[in-house]
């Protein structure tokens, strides 16, 4: 239920006579599973230094027009804050020690549950000054105020600049060139929208975005290369370019609701495009310019500002994520005498924005949605966080959730990764050149070590705008990460042979308290193996659009994951609104020079179904194999299946064993002896991303309220022996020269 609709429940309530306050003691901690979650607590150490506190609104009609946040320590009370929204990041940072918070209305004395906190030398600072120190800053740049203040036409370069960005800016001149050739844009290329629906939607939607993508870069492109050059070629390819974007019809194709990434690249880009050529442009073309910019972001102010600021609230809204961050800039770059409303633009999104770039993860970093939309979310951070800094001296790749969020692409699409892992998309083929661009801007030896080794070129637009020397030009020693890695907030565990070697073993295992909502899937305690850089076991399936049919009965699903079905391929709830809550968690984590180790819980994510779903995971490093142990609980009998998927055909061995080959990697799966079951091929719908897809399952034999599979997955196919001796309190697993102690 929307807080607007509780207010209104509450406002009948009091014409009745009724009183109407919180329905539960501590109000700050919503029921409603989409709700923000109250922030820091559990004592938790916090990433960020200040850290980003957050609350449920309080649910009480009339809404409060603010709230008082009180932070204190052994000492008494060490900070009072103001804020009219439920957030608040404080712009200084915190001495050392523990803190505890609690919140209330600024009209009433009921007080939230006091919550707890640490911060550390670990602690990284990250300060945000307030709102009119930000806003005095853009004023006081100038413009371009998207441009570093060192930035040189290409005359003036020196050799080094030659040899680090000639390559670019040669690759910028001829596609601009190329560009000039562009078909007009204009309304009449695309049927409209509300004619249709189903594949035809989607694939209009799709071309709509490609038109609009291609004319918005040539834009930017060519004002940029006017800024390099002079040449007035590139200033009038620019001119026209931007004239036919704002001839687009901004409640059409091209509209927020029907096409939001459209709408909101074309304000971006004329915003942009104005910038470079602020002193270039006739007073005329800028005002009408500046008036369809106007439009189109006040459409998406009116959104994102909606219900007193609706991401505030419910935040788990990946596009309304990203339209958040377009706006700070918009807004950055539009505040000016000229557009009145681009203050109010500016006092929402900027702070709001660099407070809450983490919505899909906690501060130290992550996506839970999967590593192709984080992916997206790099290419869309690139588009914003450089010119954000610029203009308003704030890094958001300073921010610890992006140094997280680096250090997640090294562990789960390290160099030479055959393939994403997780959620929607995770069949498509990694850019690694825009991890190349994120990575390159986070200064951190590990950020250095991981951008050196992808190969691909950064786009040219998004280089020659880049401040220069980047980043990581400014790390002495690079270095990786560690082998084995936990990410908490999102449930996502990494373990590698060796993370430096290309032909290494990875194995990604995943229970995440988001569940399968937005672009997750159904795949709790679900794992993915790569080795010799090939993909061996892999999610099965492929997206043709967002929730299609084919998508919600396949591809989404536990079935079409290594993961734990039953009956047929039953498995977790992976639709609905409470997806969120149909989820996992990792229960236990340890890493060894010898040995991995994590434990997940996907009971919650089976929605009742079984009352108990636990895997546990073992990577022996030494012997290069992958035990995993299920041991699930129903409340009636059932029939249990290990799933497994495989990009080649999976030889059947025997009963209980099986063999994956992926060209010069193999992978050998062997079901340990419990009770009764054998190998089954399982068929699935065909995925033309992919020439070869095979899926099977272990499959006990009979029902049982209880069951437990135990597998070895011995990579390379090795053949170790394998031993499993009872004991007086569990059993004693040898593979090969490692020894496990595993439960009854």
């Amino acid at each position: 239920m929307k807080t607007e609709m509780r207010f209104f429940a509450c406002a009948l309530a009091v014409m009745l006579g009724s009183s109407c306050g919180p329905s539960y003691a501590d109000w700050a901690d919503s029921k409603e599973p989409l709700v923000i979650r109250p922030a820091p607590s559990r004592l938790a150490e916090q990433p960020q230094n200040p850290p980003s506190f957050s609350w449920a609104r309080y649910p009480v009609y009339p809404k409060p027009a603010g709230y008082v946040l009180e932070v204190t320590s052994s000492t008494g009370v060490v900070s009072r804050y103001n804020t009219p929204r439920n957030f608040y990041l404080p712009s200084k940072a915190m001495a050392d020690g523990t803190y505890t918070w609690r919140v209330r209305p600024n009209n009433n004395n009921d007080w939230s549950a006091p919550r707890s906190f640490t911060i550390s030398s670990r602690s990284a600072k990250f300060e945000v000054p307030e709102g009119t120190d930000l806003k005095l800053a853009v004023q006081n740049h100038g413009r371009s105020r998207l441009l570093p203040k060192n930035f040189t036409p290409y005359a003036n370069w020196t050799e080094a600049m030659k040899s680090a960005r000639g390559a670019a800016y040669k690759a910028l001149t001829a596609d601009v060139i190329a560009g000039m050739s562009l078909a007009t844009v204009n309304d009449g290329m695309w049927p409209a929208m509300a004619t249709l629906q189903g594949t035809a939607l989607s694939s209009t939607i799709y071309n709509v975005k490609v038109n609009v993508y291609a004319t918005t870069h040539q834009l930017e492109a060519a004002a940029l290369l006017y800024r390099l050059t002079a040449d007035p070629r590139y200033l009038a390819e620019a001119k026209k370019r931007g004239d036919e974007l704002v001839a687009l019809n901004p409640d059409g194709n091209t509209g927020y609701q029907n096409s939001d990434s459209a709408h909101r690249a074309i304000t971006l880009s004329l915003s942009k495009a104005m910038d470079y050529l602020w002193n270039s442009m006739d007073a005329t073309q800028r005002k009408r310019w500046q008036t369809m910019v106007v439009k189109r972001a006040k459409t998406i102010y009116t959104d994102l500002s909606s219900y007193d600021g609706r991401m505030d609230e419910y935040p788990y809204d990946s596009h309304g994520a990203v339209a958040l961050g377009y706006l700070a800039l918009i807004s950055s770059l539009a505040l000016d005498n000229d557009v009145p409303e681009a203050n109010d633009w500016f006092d929402f999104s900027v702070r709001a924005y660099f407070n809450a770039v983490f919505v899909w993860s906690g501060p130290e970093g992550g996506y839970a949605a999967g590593t192709p939309y984080g992916l997206y979310e790099a290419a869309a951070s690139l588009q914003i966080w450089g010119p954000l800094k610029e203009a308003t001296g704030v890094s958001l790749y300073e921010k610890p959730w992006a140094i997280g969020f680096a250090r997640m692409f090294a562990h789960f699409l390290p160099p030479g990764a055959p393939g994403f892992v997780f959620g929607d998309q995770h069949e498509s083929k990694i850019d690694f050149s825009v991890l190349k661009s994120f990575t390159s801007r986070v200064q951190t030896p590990e950020a250095a070590w991981y951008s050196n080794l992808l190969s691909g070129g950064e786009d040219p637009l998004i280089q020659l705008v880049a401040e220069y020397p980047l980043p990581i030009s400014k790390v002495a020693k690079p270095a990786p990460p560690p082998n084995a890695a936990l990410y908490p907030s999102i449930g996502w565990v990494a373990m590698h042979s060796d993370l430096t070697n290309p032909l290494r073993t990875s194995v990604y295992f995943k229970s995440s308290p988001y569940g399968a909502y937005n672009h997750s899937h159904g795949d709790q305690n679900t794992i993915v193996v790569d080795s010799g850089g090939r993909r061996l076991l892999t999610e099965a399936g492929y997206q043709d659009y967002y929730y299609s049919p084919l998508s919600v009965a396949w591809y989404r699903q536990t079935k079409a994951h290594n993961g734990i079905t039953f009956d047929g391929g039953v498995g977790q709830v992976a639709e609905g609104r409470d997806n969120i809550t149909r989820n996992g968690s990792i229960t236990a984590f340890s890493t060894t020079t010898a040995l991995d180790y994590a434990e997940g819980d996907a009971t919650p994510a089976y929605a009742g179904q079984l009352t108990s779903a636990i895997r546990k995971v073992w990577y022996l490093r030494g012997s290069n194999a992958i035990v995993v142990l299920d041991k699930l609980v129903s409340p009636t009998a059932r029939k249990f299946e290990w799933n497994l998927h495989a990009p080649t055909t999976i030889a059947v061995e025997s009963a209980r064993a099986v063999k994956i080959t992926n060209l010069n990697s193999s992978l050998c799966v062997s079901s340990l002896p419990s009770v009764a079951e054998q190998y089954i091929r399982i068929t699935a719908p065909a995925n033309p991303t992919s020439k070869t897809e095979d899926h099977g399952a272990f499959v006990k034999s009979s029902a049982s309220t209880a069951g437990e599979f135990l597998i070895v997955l011995d990579v390379d196919c090795k053949r170790p022996a394998i031993t499993l001796t009872p004991t007086a309190t569990g059993r004693t697993l040898k593979v090969g020269q490692q020894t496990l102690t595993l439960p009854k």
